[in-house]
């Protein structure tokens, strides 16, 4: 790869891996400001090698939840419950690939690798789309929680965008009050999909609610909800 085309391809990737660092903050996991806002010399001086090529495998990372993320994790205790829930939460795995084919070998393996660490979330970015038949296994792969990511979907930070409201997503006790307040059921709710740029971008979970909040020239701002479904 020449001088100039390797420029191009670190700046790429600098702008991919700011975003996803940045994503993750933005759920709740432990990620320092100077992290999520690495420069491109510092990028540069970590994730290349001698000539200069970027080296995705030097990009992976882990991250843990804050504290204020597992509680939004926390399911509320049943009845009788001496226990209080575990939070469904835990350490997230971020992996880079740069392979032109993305089939189902792949995701078994990054599937493996989240099993054997006890990741609890694992966010695979591609520079290509995996094939149907490796996005058709995922789901069957569970306990574990797989994300799937193109690179070229985050080269640009969605959330930072001037006409996407602030999104946050409500703990089970929020979500319980704010029906409970409003004496709805969460079916009675606007609803977002989980594949919704900005769903997918906070890892919305089925049956989780999220606050939408948009500036108006009238209120200031107000806040609308959002059922994920």
């Amino acid at each position: 790869m020449a001088a100039n085309e390797n420029d191009r391809e670190v700046s790429r990737l600098w702008r991919i891996v700011r975003t996803t660092k940045q994503m993750c903050a933005d759920r709740g996991y432990e990620l320092t400001e100077e992290e999520c806002n690495i420069s491109l010399d510092s990028f540069r001086q970590q994730y290349t090698d001698e000539t200069g090529a970027p080296q995705r495998t030097k990009m992976a990372f882990t991250a843990r939840p804050a504290e204020a993320m597992l509680k939004r994790y926390t399911p509320l205790p049943r009845a009788g419950q001496s226990d209080g829930p575990e939070p469904q939460i835990g350490t997230v795995h971020v992996e880079f690939s740069g392979s032109a084919n993305i089939g189902i070998k792949d995701i078994k393996a990054f599937a493996q690798l989240l099993s054997e660490k006890n990741y609890y979330t694992g966010i695979f970015v591609t520079a290509s789309a995996p094939t149907s038949s490796a996005l058709k296994i995922i789901p069957s792969l569970l306990p574990t929680i797989m994300e799937i990511f193109r690179e070229e979907d985050l080269l640009v930070n969605i959330s930072r965008h001037e006409l996407v409201p602030k999104h946050l997503l409500l703990s089970p006790e929020e979500k319980r009050s704010l029906l409970e307040r409003y004496r709805l059921k969460e079916t009675q709710l606007p609803r977002i999909r989980v594949d919704d740029p900005m769903a997918k971008y906070l890892g919305l979970r089925r049956g989780q609610v999220v606050k939408i909040i948009r500036k108006s020239e009238t209120a200031g701002r107000y806040a609308s909800y959002r059922w994920a479904i």
